[in-house]
C-alpha cells in the first residue's frame, strides 16, 4: 500500500452517537458547545446567498403525536419489505466485494442503512466485518481524514461506501468526483460505488430496489440515525488531522428511534430465504441511466426554477426538504398514493400546497422555495 497514506496518520475517534460501537463507529467530531443552530428562514437565505448548507445547521423538527404514530405504523408495515431490500444489496456487496471489506456509510442517511448490511452479513454469511458512518458534503467532497483512518487500520481490505438512497444522484457524483481527487493526491484507487437500499433516480448499479418507497428511517431526523446531525465543516471548526463535524443531540435521548428501527427490521433477516425469486433475479448489469434527473428538467422549465438543485425528487428528498428547508410546494404522483401518508401530514402541518404531477419517475418532488 502506499507510504504517502501512512505519513499523515489520524488519531483515534472519540464516541459519538448513541448505537452500539459494534454496529457503527462515526468517524465525526462532537461540536456540541462549539455550534447553535440557525432558524430556518436565516439558514435558507443564507444558502441562497452563496453560504455553503455544510456551515451551519437547522433546528431538528420535533415530530407531532400523530407523525411519530405514523413511523411506528410505516416501520410496523414495511419491515418486511425494506429486509428483503436490505438482503439484495448486501447480497450484491458481498458477490462484488468478498469477504475482505469495510463497510463506510455516509452520515446520516447511510448509517442505519450501513448498520443493517453489517447485520445481514453476519447473519447470513457469518462476517463480522467493520463499519464506520463519514461525513460526504455536496462542493466539499468527502472527509479524508476518515478515509485515511480506515485505510490506515484495515490495511488491504476493500471500502464498499453505502447511503439511504438516492434522488438526482449529486452524491453519487460528488463521490465519484472525491475518489478521483484521492487518487491524485494519495496515488490509492478508491471504489466509487455507492450500494443504497432504494434507487429511484436510476443512478447507481448497487441497490436493493429501484422502487421509490417510504424507508421508515428517512421520515425523522437525527433520533432515527443515532442522535447525530447533518455534517459540517468550517475551518475554523474542524482542525488539520481532524474528521469533519456534527452535533450529538444528547437532550434527544428519550425520543430516540434509532435501534428501535435497526432492531425491528434486522428481526426480520432469519425468515428471508435466498431462494426467493427476488434474490434469484439480482441483475449484475442494470443500467444506470439517470432516468430520475432527466425527468426534472420539465418540472424547472415548467416552475421557472433557477436551480435544479431547488428541487428534490424522491420520498427520501421531499421528507427532507418538509423537515429542513422551506418549501414551496410538494409534487406527487398521485393525491391517493398510500406511501405519501407522511408527506401529506407534513405538508399539512407545515402549510405546504401539495400538487398532483402525473409521469413523474419518483413518487414525490419537494420544491424549495427561492428567496430573492
Amino acid at each position: 500500500m502506499n507510504d504517502k497514506l501512512f505519513t499523515h496518520p489520524i488519531p483515534e475517534p472519540v464516541p459519538i452517537g448513541c448505537y452500539n460501537p459494534k454496529d457503527v463507529v462515526f468517524l465525526l467530531k462532537n461540536l456540541n458547545g462549539l455550534l447553535t443552530e440557525t432558524d430556518l428562514q436565516t439558514r435558507e437565505q443564507k444558502i441562497q446567498s452563496g453560504g455553503h448548507y455544510s456551515e451551519m445547521l437547522p433546528i431538528e423538527y420535533e415530530p407531532t403525536k400523530d407523525y411519530l404514530d405514523l413511523f411506528y405504523q410505516t416501520l410496523h408495515e414495511s419491515a418486511t419489505k425494506v429486509a428483503k431490500a436490505v438482503g439484495i444489496v448486501s447480497e450484491r456487496i458481498f458477490q462484488n466485494n468478498g469477504p475482505k471489506m469495510v463497510l463506510v456509510s455516509l452520515a446520516r442517511a447511510g448509517t442505519p442503512i450501513g448498520i443493517l448490511i453489517k447485520r445481514y452479513l453476519l447473519e447470513k454469511k457469518g462476517l463480522d466485518l467493520p463499519h464506520y458512518s463519514i461525513s460526504i458534503i455536496r462542493g466539499r467532497g468527502i472527509d479524508e481524514n476518515a478515509i485515511l483512518y480506515i485505510l490506515q487500520n484495515h490495511r488491504g481490505a476493500k471500502i464498499q461506501f453505502v447511503d439511504g438512497w438516492t434522488g438526482k444522484g449529486a452524491i453519487t457524483e460528488v463521490l465519484r468526483q472525491a475518489c478521483a481527487d484521492f487518487k491524485a493526491k494519495y496515488q490509492f484507487e478508491l471504489d466509487s460505488d455507492l450500494a443504497v437500499l432504494a434507487d429511484p433516480g436510476h443512478c447507481v448499479k448497487t441497490f436493493g430496489t429501484r422502487e421509490d418507497f417510504l424507508i421508515p428511517s428517512a421520515c425523522l431526523n437525527s433520533t432515527v440515525s443515532g442522535l447525530v446531525s447533518r455534517t459540517v465543516f468550517r475551518t475554523d471548526l474542524i482542525g488539520d488531522k481532524e474528521f469533519h463535524g456534527a452535533r450529538f443531540y444528547e437532550e434527544l435521548l428519550k425520543g430516540e428511534v434509532s435501534n428501535l428501527f435497526v432492531d425491528t427490521i434486522s428481526k426480520e433477516f432469519k425468515e428471508l430465504k435466498l431462494q426467493d425469486a427476488k434474490f434469484q433475479n439480482i441483475d449484475d448489469n442494470a443500467e444506470v441511466s439517470w432516468q430520475g434527473l432527466k425527468s426534472l428538467t420539465t418540472i424547472k422549465e415548467k416552475y421557472g426554477i433557477k436551480d435544479i438543485n431547488f428541487i428534490k425528487p424522491g420520498i427520501g428528498e421531499t421528507t427532507r426538504v418538509l423537515l429542513r428547508r422551506l418549501p414551496d410546494r410538494v409534487l406527487v404522483d398521485s393525491i391517493e398514493n398510500t406511501k405519501l401518508k407522511h408527506i401529506m401530514l407534513l405538508c399539512e402541518d407545515k402549510g405546504v400546497p401539495v400538487e398532483e404531477y402525473p409521469y413523474l419517475t419518483y413518487s414525490c418532488c419537494g420544491i424549495v422555495k427561492q428567496i430573492s
